[in-house]
């Protein structure tokens, strides 16, 4: 009788976790951050750049290979699906993106997703805009304009996702994270309805906030199932921004009604399709502001990793961490005080960052983009003590 000498393990990387040993190297260093290992070494990235224009002026290196080496980032741990990661993803066909009406100086287009925006004239990304109408007003507005352009059954929805899988499955037998990204659902809401006007509207007409959310709902469970016929999901990411200097923007109870149910109903799909049925979903919430107050409604649902912890609205990640010691953090660094010179970046980290450290559990970035006032050589101070960490 023959016997195979070299069976194929489940242990691949999608039906079961890849040993460490065999691990891709950067991942096994994130995944011990995950799993808030005392004293991990931090993972080395960064959140994202608003200073890049006055850097090229001040040296930095045009490639980004150069750039991540001279910043000493470790190579990317995750394998990003795509889906609707961003709130212009969420419609498909898109709204057209025209220009409204010219008024001098400035501009007002029309986004992707229905919006009306006040602009600098040829310039309608980074910086915040003034949102002067949005697309749902009402039941005719969402039904005539707006759902079925998230029909979860359009096949252009999905047409990336065989050469994605292909990708995925390769960067899963590395052990590298496989990561799903989408607008949670208070933003989306907001993008289609305006701040101001959604929170009317959840008062005076709930059934098509409801309405809404069932179809964020399907379209994020038919994207994810797609996904899941190749590899298991690592990590759910929401961008949600559901909080402001002070707390939550909805109170307890509206997250109870509008948005748990349906968070609840994805997450626990997502968790029942893993080609792996061990495999940990990590659930990350982003969200701006003062988000205390929301953490233990998200954790209800399993929320376990959090970012990115706004210093200026109140968020100081070592009392935050003491207050929830399951957390994986993301974030923390003031920006503002990378704007103001060694010194005091230094006094920064000798404060938080061995705390940090020994907790474990703690990815250190910029508590938003890093802004432009903050010199090259600023930063790259700042980078040469984290890899002190």
């Amino acid at each position: 009788m023959s016997v195979n000498k070299n069976p194929v393990s489940r242990f691949d990387g999608i039906r079961g976790m890849l040993p460490r040993e065999q691990m891709d190297a950067a991942a096994a260093k994130l995944r011990d951050v995950y799993s808030v290992k005392p004293d991990a070494s931090f993972f080395q990235r960064e959140f994202g750049y608003y200073s890049l224009e006055r850097w090229a002026k001040e040296g930095m290196p045009a490639g980004h290979a150069e750039f991540a080496k001279m910043a000493g980032f470790d190579p990317d741990a995750k394998f990003l699906l795509k889906g609707f990661n961003f709130s212009n993803q969420i419609f498909l066909p898109a709204f057209p993106e025209t220009v409204i009406e010219d008024r001098g100086e400035y501009e007002v287009v029309q986004d992707s997703i229905g919006r009306h925006k006040l602009c600098f004239k040829g310039q309608r990304s980074g910086f915040m805009p003034t949102y002067l109408d949005h697309a749902v007003k009402d039941f005719d507005t969402w039904r005539n304009d707006c759902k079925w352009r998230m029909d979860p059954s359009n096949p252009e929805r999905y047409s990336e996702i065989p050469e994605q899988a292909k990708i995925a499955e390769a960067q899963a037998r590395k052990g590298k994270f496989i990561f799903y990204r989408l607008t949670g659902g208070y933003m989306y809401l907001r993008s289609i309805i305006g701040a101001e006007n959604l929170l009317y509207m959840f008062y005076d007409n709930p059934a098509l906030i409801h309405e809404c959310m069932e179809s964020w709902f399907l379209l994020a469970d038919a994207v994810t199932s797609k996904y899941q016929r190749y590899v298991s999901i690592d990590e759910i990411f929401m961008a949600e921004d559901i909080t402001y200097n002070h707390g939550s923007f909805i109170s307890p109870q509206m997250f109870a009604e509008f948005l748990s149910p349906y968070y609840k109903q994805l997450l626990d799909n997502v968790r029942k399709r893993q080609l792996d049925p061990d495999r940990h979903l990590f659930y990350q919430l982003d969200t701006d502001g003062f988000c205390v107050p929301v953490i233990p409604l998200y954790r209800e649902l399993g929320m376990d990793v959090m970012s990115p912890f706004e210093v200026a609205s109140g968020c100081d990640v070592t009392e935050i961490g003491r207050q929830f010691p399951w957390l994986v953090m993301i974030g923390g660094v003031d920006k503002r005080v990378l704007a103001k010179g060694p010194a005091a970046i230094d006094a920064f980290v000798d404060k938080v960052f061995p705390v940090m450290k020994k907790r474990g559990g703690y990815i250190p970035t910029c508590d938003h983009g890093v802004p432009p006032e903050v010199s090259f050589a600023d930063w790259l101070h700042y980078r040469k003590r984290c890899l002190e960490f």
